[in-house]
């Protein structure tokens, strides 16, 4: 058996192989400090529950993580073609990792496409588990096997396992009254325990996930089970697999608390929740299911006991209305989608610019343009976001760095909109949404107070000595407008998207007026209170890489990786992108040179360029895959020695 350890690695100094034991069973067991495993089969295989699974486990048993699913747009996509491979990997660790890796120590195949769709991948001494039961002359053929794999040598660079995981599920089922194609069903419970078993994986959580989820149709649960135990039994007596492994709990990478696995969006819909009990107000999701954010909708659909309503609404049109009326009448309000509905809401973002009221557009990035990759990550919305409105419109713009700092980034887009009186855009992407890792639940002690005032009576006096109240009339230290719920005695005033007269709120065709007020707007968003840009820099380099959003893991694991190889390079991560950091300015010209990677064609880059005249340097990827590590080390080091 080969070394469980890719060929690059996010601490070089990182030991590979440690204690080596025979325990009473008569099998060796390796213990590693990191793997990386990737599950890849049909979209309609289970591979995204099966990792999901695995993850759970993993999380539960202590060890640090991040995850990729990667699957394909359609909801059931050709069977047994390389558009139809759906895959997840996920990247544990004895210590502190930053993203899902850049290549697969083991890959699980559940056929030929699978394993043609993702061997290039491997590096040299990877394993590699095949259904070898999927191995046949019509199914190789349909994606251009002519011969097989198995057999021809061309996997001989690798640790190859051929196991009929058809065969044995449907042997295990045997004594259940399914049908081979129902048995067949639960080949992926059979893989699960395999891999559970090689790497002494708990079981116990995922036996009571499947009693759960299968609860109505306990046959059912009952077989899954007894594939999933048929796994794990396979591996501890067949003689293929010699050695299984062990990842030890990464204790000394956690701080002291309680964790849980989260996704970005799950974590993003407990932010919302968190934000909405913190300001006392009711939590309001106007939205139309897209993909990758439907998840949001979804999830929150859920907590009706936390005072959350959600409205599915027709088209995104609808879904940002009714957000934008239910903060008209003092909920916290929430409209979620992806680019293409950005798009459709723009004209609604700009009469909450005007209304001004506090209004989250949540964006989970997606590739575009137009429909795009659905299932595909990119950060290619960000200049959509900043100006993607007619006439002067701005709006603040906050980004999270990983999956669960989603959490926080919510928090955040819900203190600026509520304070500011502003919609506030939201850019996570794909990666994220469906990306997780282990998250520290906070007490309550240490979230924000987020509470707000309404509005209670007449905050004007005219000249005449007539108390009234006028909905422009600002906080000087803010520049927000009172928020007067509707129905207040005394408190009626008009809304609409025509300009306002400053102060009273009355419709204004005035020149100076709307030169003030759109200035007014534009001087509200820019005194917007963020924290100062962090600079990690602790040799005094003369190179930032500066990132912002999902780049954040690939981005500080090439970092690590160059100061290990003895290169001075310093990293700072934007979360906020409108407005920038007071000192960012500063910041960039302390440095000969600025390296910005993005997840499109230099969106940040360009914002950078015209407002410091800094010469960023881009380096830029769109192809709906997150960067890997090894890929930006290796730009970061050609920009060090440029």
């Amino acid at each position: 058996m080969t070394s469980q350890v890719s060929s690059t690695t996010e601490q070089a100094d990182e030991s590979v192989l440690g204690e080596q034991r025979k325990p009473a069973g008569g099998k060796d067991v390796r213990r590693l400090d990191r793997v990386i495993i990737r599950f890849a089969g049909d979209s309609g295989d289970g591979m995204q529950l099966t990792g999901d699974r695995f993850t759970s486990e993993t999380a539960s048993f202590g060890n640090d993580l991040s995850t990729l699913p990667n699957f394909p747009a359609e909801i059931r996509a050709p069977a047994g073609t390389l558009p139809g491979v759906s895959s997840f990997q996920l990247h544990f660790a004895d210590h502190d990792i930053l993203t899902p890796g850049d290549a697969p120590n083991v890959l699980v195949a559940m056929n030929p496409a699978a394993l043609k769709a993702n061997v290039s991948d491997l590096p040299r001494g990877a394993e590699v588990i095949v259904n070898t039961d999927e191995f046949t002359k019509r199914a190789m053929q349909k994606v251009g096997y002519g011969t097989s794999p198995l057999e021809d040598g061309s996997l001989d660079g690798y640790s190859v396992h051929r196991v009929p995981l058809t065969t044995l599920t449907v042997e295990a089922l045997k004594e259940f009254e399914l049908s081979r194609k129902e048995a067949e069903r639960s080949k992926n419970m059979f893989a699960l325990g395999l891999l559970s078993w090689m790497y002494h994986r708990p079981t116990e959580g995922t036996e009571k996930f499947l009693t759960t989820k299968f609860a109505k149709k306990p046959a059912i649960a009952a077989a899954n089970i007894a594939a999933f135990r048929a796994g794990w039994n396979f591996g501890e007596t067949t003689e293929d697999f010699a050695v299984s492994y062990e990842v030890a709990p990464a204790r000394s990478a956690f701080p002291a608390g309680t964790y849980r696995n989260i996704s970005g969006n799950l974590a993003l819909s407990y932010g919302l929740i968190a934000a909405s009990r913190q300001a006392d107000l009711p939590l309001y999701l106007g939205s139309y299911p897209i993909t990758p954010a439907s998840d949001i909708l979804h999830e929150l659909s859920k907590h009706k006991n936390f005072g959350v309503r959600t409205f599915q609404a027709e088209d995104e049109i609808a879904g940002i209305g009714a957000a934008l009326g239910a903060a008209f009448g003092g909920s916290l309000a929430v409209t979620t989608t992806s680019g293409p509905g950005v798009a459709l809401k723009s004209e609604t973002v700009g009469l909450a610019v005007s209304l001004e009221l506090p209004l989250l557009v949540i964006d989970i990035q997606r590739g575009g343009p137009s429909t795009g990759l659905p299932t595909k990550t990119e950060q290619a919305d960000l200049l959509q976001a900043m100006y993607g409105r007619n006439g002067e419109a701005p709006v603040p713009v906050v980004a999270p760095r990983t999956p669960a700092d989603c959490f926080d980034a919510a928090i955040e887009a819900a203190r600026i909109a509520l304070t500011y009186r502003t919609p506030v855009f939201l850019l996570s992407d794909g990666y994220l949404a469906n990306g997780s890792e282990p998250w520290r639940i906070p007490e309550t002690d240490e979230l924000p107070d987020l509470r707000v005032r309404f509005a209670q009576g007449p905050n004007h006096t005219l000249d005449d000595g007539t108390e009234v109240f006028w909905p422009y009339k600002r906080d000087p230290g803010t520049l927000a407008r009172p928020w007067a719920i509707p129905g207040t005695p005394g408190l009626e005033h008009r809304i609409g998207g025509i300009e306002k007269q400053d102060g009273t709120g009355n419709i204004s065709y005035d020149p100076a007026n709307h030169d003030f007020m759109v200035r007014t707007r534009q001087a509200k968003i820019d005194g917007i209170d963020v924290p100062d840009i962090e600079v990690d820099d602790p040799d005094g380099a003369s190179t930032l890489v500066l990132g912002w959003g999902s780049t954040y893991g690939p981005i500080t694991a090439a970092v690590r990786r160059l100061r290990t190889a003895g290169e001075s390079i310093a990293q700072a991560h934007l979360r906020h992108l409108n407005p920038f950091p007071s000192n960012l300015g500063a910041v960039l010209k302390g440095y000969d040179r600025v390296v910005i990677p993005e997840m499109n064609l230099g969106q940040l880059a360009t914002l950078i360029r015209a407002k410091y005249l800094v010469d960023a340097h881009s380096y830029n990827q769109v192809n709906g895959m997150p960067f890997k590590a090894e890929q930006l080390a290796t730009a970061l080091k050609e920009a060090i020695d440029g």
